[in-house]
């Protein structure tokens, strides 16, 4: 079966062509809403950062941010991304949530953009999430709910990835609906204090989570 790091290291040549265009708009508001929740003092990890678009659009609002990914190559075309825009609040590195260098209650914000529904085991890594973030920090995530409405265009191609998960030739994606993307948050140590369904083509929940 291929996995999610091999499939990243394919396709991050062509990633930020599809994904970061296809869904510029919605990514902008993302990013705009995540800005009025971070400081300049913040310390920020930024979980499944691909090829670093978003954590160098936050890096002017913030102290800091680790960006991680486990695809190499999405690693280094965000380390030439850094390069290219003088940013040096921004340190990239191969890297998973559970790696031993990130030490408990050591963030301020963790974010994690498009990334949970294609976790093997969503609520470890939430319950990791909540063990890096320090007191009253906020976890900030969007994550596309497969389980809801979706564009013809997009059930086709998703039928397709479907059947290709079936053979083995696409890692395992989880289709959470609305309700059961919240209900991650229901049972550890933190409170949502924002929550937003959206459609455009896909659905997708933007959710903020205070560790309490």
């Amino acid at each position: 079966m291929i996995t999610a790091e091999k499939l990243f290291d394919l396709t991050a040549k062509n990633y930020d062509k599809t994904e970061e265009v296809r869904f510029e708009q919605y990514t902008f508001k993302t990013l705009e809403k995540t800005k009025k929740y971070l400081d300049v003092n913040d310390i920020v990890l930024d979980y499944g950062c691909a090829t670093g678009t978003k954590a160098l659009e936050l890096a002017c609002k913030v102290k800091k941010i680790y960006a991680i990914d486990i695809s190499s190559k999405m690693i280094e075309l965000a380390k030439r991304k850094a390069v290219g825009s003088n940013t040096e609040n921004v340190d990239f590195a191969k890297a998973n949530i559970f790696d031993t260098r990130f030490l408990s209650e050591s963030f301020d914000v963790i974010t994690a953009f498009n990334i949970l529904h294609l976790l093997e085991d969503d609520r470890q890594a939430i319950r990791r999430i909540v063990d890096l973030l320090k007191p009253g920090g906020l976890f900030i995530s969007t994550t596309p709910c497969l389980g809801e409405k979706m564009s013809f265009r997009d059930k086709f191609v998703f039928s397709l990835v479907i059947l290709l998960m079936k053979i083995g030739m696409f890692p395992s994606i989880k289709r959470f609906t609305f309700s059961e993307f919240e209900d991650l948050f229901a049972h550890g140590n933190l409170q949502i204090i924002e929550i937003e369904n959206s459609y455009n083509d896909l659905s997708a929940c933007f959710i903020v989570a205070k560790k309490v």
